[in-house]
């Protein structure tokens, strides 16, 4: 066999192993899923009169929808550096550098997986969104075409990363809490609020992140906002992340265990 159809094969089944334990303890998920849920509906119907400033929560859900669709991903993809800790806690990873399979397997299958389980929940958020009164009338086919290639590519970044952060950690609880980040950051970016509207001191610290670029772009596929240089912004974000996030975490992979 050679080695692209054995690492093919063993890719495969990694992920069927990562997709029956998603499957099978879907707690989890659903628990992260529903933090992005719980804040659309928080914004809207809560704040949505008040922070749209006087054009209606039919605006502001337009506004918020694609920020939260980016949270979505940052917010499924902890549950991804919790399922890798265990597998390291419990020593199945030590087990798997022992076999004969393709050594990037065990880490593709946990990417693979993990990036299906963000891309179907961003399509559940979404379909709530909709629900709720989101529409994107403007929107061609090559630009939804786009946006769902962004949110995957950025379903992808931040997955490798929380794969570093699982195997970095020393337990499952250490593991979510080190990936908190991918939650926090967009609650400080543009997702709620533009820019403009915050203080002088606070703009390089929303504008400067990954989340920011990327909903600018998003929202601006989706609704025919001005996009300007974010969406190359938003595309190396997305490459240098996934670049760090795989060198992190084969680094550790191939590291001998102490």
């Amino acid at each position: 066999m050679s080695s692209l159809s054995l690492a093919v094969r063993d890719s495969s089944t990694m992920l069927r192993r990562n997709l029956l334990h998603a499957r099978r303890y879907p707690s989890l998920t659903l628990n992260l899923l529903l933090t992005p849920v719980m804040l659309l509906l928080l914004f809207v119907y809560i704040f949505g009169g008040t922070m749209s400033g006087g054009a209606g929560r039919s605006a502001y859900i337009a506004y918020i929808v694609p920020g939260i669709l980016l949270m979505t991903v940052g917010s499924t993809v902890v549950g991804t550096a919790v399922s890798v800790a265990t597998d390291m806690n419990e020593g199945i990873i030590a087990r798997f550098r022992t076999m004969a399979i393709h050594r990037g397997s065990v880490l593709f299958g946990h990417v693979v997986g993990s990036v299906l389980q963000a891309v179907i929940s961003v399509v559940l958020v979404g379909a709530v969104g909709v629900a709720m009164g989101f529409r994107s009338t403007d929107a061609t086919a090559l630009e939804w075409l786009a946006a769902f290639g962004l949110l995957a590519l950025f379903a992808l970044a931040v997955t490798w990363i929380a794969v570093g952060m699982g195997m970095g950690s020393p337990n499952a609880e250490a593991a979510s809490n080190n990936a908190m980040p991918l939650i926090l950051l967009p609650l400080i970016s543009s997702a709620f609020v533009p820019l403009h509207s915050m203080p002088g001191w606070f703009q390089p610290i929303a504008q400067y992140q990954p989340f920011t670029p990327a909903i600018e772009t998003l929202r601006g596929l989706l609704l025919g906002t001005e996009i300007g240089n974010n969406w190359w912004i938003a595309l190396a974000w997305c490459l240098g992340l996934s670049l760090l996030g795989h060198r992190w975490s084969k680094a550790q992979f191939d590291r001998d265990p102490v």
